[in-house]
């Protein structure tokens, strides 16, 4: 080579290749933050159980939610992104296990959230009629594990209804039961959802919380929209509303809980009225025992008192209400994957700013984000800051040579799910699953009708790649 000769370009560094478990939001957010920033190339690959990506934005948020679940727009853009591929339809620990991720990525970020309800722990509990927040809502959600005949078994005897839980899920259930069939027509559920809930014979709903309305954790705009319902009124006793000097200092401290209280007191105004579902929201009382033989018949409930800390303990008085279903929605807890530690008193995986602990130690190149990193915690923007920080962690690992890009393994990883006999879905496939979706909701004049079956959700994807075949 002469002296005037340009030397050869050095080898471009080979990128930063990272699985992340779980196409949620934590996940999405996840690969975005990686795509953001600048120091570091990176493949991301985002794996999903599911054939579909958004997680509890499209089988979490209640589907009267249009706003709401216009999140995935936003989302989707980070699917799109060149350095983001999309891998649904594939299970860590069915057709890959942990280390079989290792040993293809260099690093990766577990995000696959906190699916398991929490049970409430008293007699009856077991009986038909008593069902699970989860259960329900995957149900009208259209998600493809959902037990139908269980949740529409429930229903179709259901005149009334106690729900369990004073959070925003809890308010979804009651203000999706609540709802007309008009009201629900347009929205995006499967067309059985639709015909069952219309078919339901509700005639009264109660919510109840174990402590008082200073102690709720819904927001105020979940709140509100109860009082929109076209064949629902929303009763509160003024009895509950009467604070105490704790709940009064944590009224004046926190915003949200100042506003709910407003907007209670408005509805403590509130009378019964002759052809509309009364929607109760009953404070101080919790659940002691689910009343019946065969089925649910009633919760025999107890009156209790919250002390300055915010804890309740019961009074000992009791009184029964009528109930044909039970839901509980009092929270939920992360599940452990095959080789990744787990905590079972919070249901989430032992870490430190996102990084995985093994024996109170970082395990290099493992990550947690979302609830199973947290609990199940915040809105669906509450992610965001979540993934980030996990993000930043991963980097500063690169930085420090605890992560080396390339260091994983040569095979690509959607290779070596097909040649093992998965059927991964990826961004295509999915884009057909959603055209199918759009496609069913016009032949209704809806703008979507969720697709609910694991085979009419991986037909609609046979048939797009039979299409393209045809037309080559």
């Amino acid at each position: 080579m002469s002296v005037d000769e340009d030397p050869a370009p050095p080898p471009s560094a080979p990128p930063l290749r990272v699985a992340v478990v779980g196409a949620g939001p934590a996940g999405i957010y996840a690969a975005e933050a990686l795509t953001r920033q600048d120091d570091v190339p990176v493949a991301v690959d985002l794996v999903d159980r599911l054939p579909t990506p958004f997680g509890l934005v499209r089988h979490g948020i209640a589907p009267d939610h249009p706003k709401m679940r216009a999140i995935r727009d936003t989302l989707h853009r980070a699917l799109d992104h060149p350095s983001v591929r999309f891998v649904g339809n594939v299970e860590v620990g069915r057709d890959l296990s942990c280390s079989d991720l290792h040993e293809a990525v260099d690093a990766v970020i577990y995000t696959y959230g906190a699916a398991l309800d929490r049970q409430l722990a008293i007699p009856g509990e077991e009986l038909p009629g008593s069902l699970a927040a989860t259960e329900l809502v995957a149900w009208y959600t259209g998600h493809p594990d959902a037990d139908r005949s269980l949740v529409e078994a429930a229903l179709a005897r259901a005149r009334s209804v106690v729900v369990v839980g004073v959070g925003n899920v809890a308010l979804d259930v009651a203000r999706v039961l609540a709802r007309t069939a008009a009201e629900l027509e347009p929205t995006d559920m499967p067309q059985h959802v639709l015909d069952v809930l219309a078919a339901a014979p509700v005639e009264e709903v109660a919510v109840l919380g174990r402590r008082g309305p200073a102690q709720a954790t819904f927001t105020t705009q979940e709140l509100r929209e109860l009082d929109e319902l076209a064949g629902a009124t929303v009763l509160v006793d003024p009895a509950d509303l009467e604070l105490d000097a704790a709940a009064e200092e944590r009224a004046a401290a926190d915003r949200v809980v100042s506003r709910n209280l407003a907007v209670l007191r408005e509805w403590a105004q509130h009378a019964p009225q002759p052809g509309r579902i009364p929607l109760r929201l009953r404070f101080f009382t919790r659940p002691v025992r689910l009343l019946g033989e065969d089925r649910v018949t009633g919760v025999e409930v107890e009156r209790t008192v919250v002390d300055a800390h915010g804890r309740a303990s019961g009074t000992g008085e009791t009184s029964v209400l009528p109930a044909d279903l039970v839901v509980r929605s009092v929270g939920y807890r992360g599940s452990g994957l095959p080789q990744l530690p787990l905590d079972e008193r919070s249901g989430t995986v032992p870490n430190e700013l996102g990084r995985v602990l093994r024996e109170g130690r970082p395990a290099p190149g493992e990550y947690v984000a979302g609830w199973i990193k947290r609990g199940p915690t915040g809105v669906v923007g509450t992610n965001k800051h979540d993934a980030r920080e996990t993000v930043a962690a991963l980097l500063a690992d690169v930085a420090a040579g605890v992560v080396r890009p390339g260091g994983g393994g040569v095979d690509d990883l959607v290779s070596g799910l097909r040649a093992h006999g998965a059927d991964p879905v990826l961004l295509e496939d999915w884009r057909a699953i959603d055209a199918a979706e759009v496609a069913l909701g016009a032949t209704r004049g809806r703008a979507r009708t969720t697709l609910h079956e694991w085979d009419a959700l991986l037909a609609a994807v046979r048939e797009a790649a039979a299409r393209v075949t045809a037309e080559r």
